[in-house]
């Protein structure tokens, strides 16, 4: 199983960046996916979430408004559309399952 992340990158609050998600060795269809972040020294915080149709999202409080998750299962992707980014949003993203059991190796978001 690999979940490889891209989009990540070093902008200017207000700014944008589309994070990317590529699943592979699952079944991903059948697979609530999420977009997990973790700052230096805070605990991890789940962002986003979608459920395996596409039918349904979740948003923390903290991205409400400003992130967008969305998947195409016919290109096993998955995305987060981050817009008007803050400097608290800086961190690492990671693609997760949604029962947590496969991890990316995690895009870095800088807003600075």
């Amino acid at each position: 199983v690999q979940l490889v992340e891209s989009g990540g990158g070093l902008v200017q609050p207000g700014e944008s960046l589309r994070l990317t998600c590529l699943a592979s060795g699952i079944t991903f269809s059948r697979h609530d996916m999420s977009w997990v972040r973790q700052a230096p020294g805070k605990e991890r915080e789940g962002v986003a979430a979608i459920y395996s149709d596409g039918g349904g999202t979740y948003y923390a409080d903290s991205v409400k408004g400003r992130f967008t998750i969305s998947r195409d299962n016919a290109k096993n992707t998955l995305y987060l559309q981050t817009d008007s980014l803050k400097t608290e949003d800086t961190a690492v993203y990671y693609c997760v399952t949604g029962d947590g059991n496969y991890w990316g190796q995690g895009t870095q978001v800088t807003v600075s």
